[in-house]
């Protein structure tokens, strides 16, 4: 019996390891019509090297995007249209941040850090779906490319690449 025990905890280590082995959001679901605090989880470089730029597209109905600065990158954003106009604060709101860009700095493969930015999740986005923020992490000659979004009943667990995302939860 504690050999199959021992097998269980084996599976369950190596499983949820390789569930891990991806960047993620610290925070997986939020209110529509809120502000979302995004902290991107990165576990580990490319085939062991290390990671020098993060890239993260911002999905539409994701507005009013400020990222924080980390220290020994360099931060940058690129700006566009959004589709459609977006109210913020009584405002028309008709562009901004499509993604966030930290790049020139070093993470060691076998150290872990977390990028962040904050945004307005706007109140027309589809309460019980989910947000998928694709993220490209470059390392020195290598990238992965974390950019893979579930088809309409797949299952997100099969996907190899999968983009990081939240679960939209009705406005508080």
């Amino acid at each position: 019996m504690n050999k199959y025990l021992l097998s269980a905890g084996a599976f369950l280590v190596l499983g949820t390891s390789a569930a891990f082995a991806h960047i993620t959001l610290e925070t997986q679901e939020a209110a529509v019509g809120s502000t979302y605090k995004a902290i991107l989880r990165v576990p580990h470089g490319c085939d062991g090297k290390a990671t020098i730029s993060l890239r993260v597209q911002i999905p539409e109905g994701v507005i009013a995007v400020k990222p924080m600065p980390k220290p020994g990158w360099t931060l940058q954003v690129k700006k566009g249209k959004y589709d459609k106009s977006y109210q913020l604060y009584g405002q028309a709101v008709t562009d901004g941040v499509k993604e966030v860009d930290w790049s020139g700095g070093s993470l060691p493969d076998e150290f872990y850090d977390e990028f962040v930015f904050r945004a307005t999740l706007t109140a027309d986005l589809p309460v019980g779906q989910k947000l998928y923020f694709p993220v490209v992490q470059e390392c020195d000659g290598a990238a992965d490319r974390w950019i893979e979004i579930p088809a309409a009943g797949q299952d997100e667990d099969a996907l190899e690449s999968p983009a990081p995302g939240i679960k939209l939860l009705p406005k508080k």
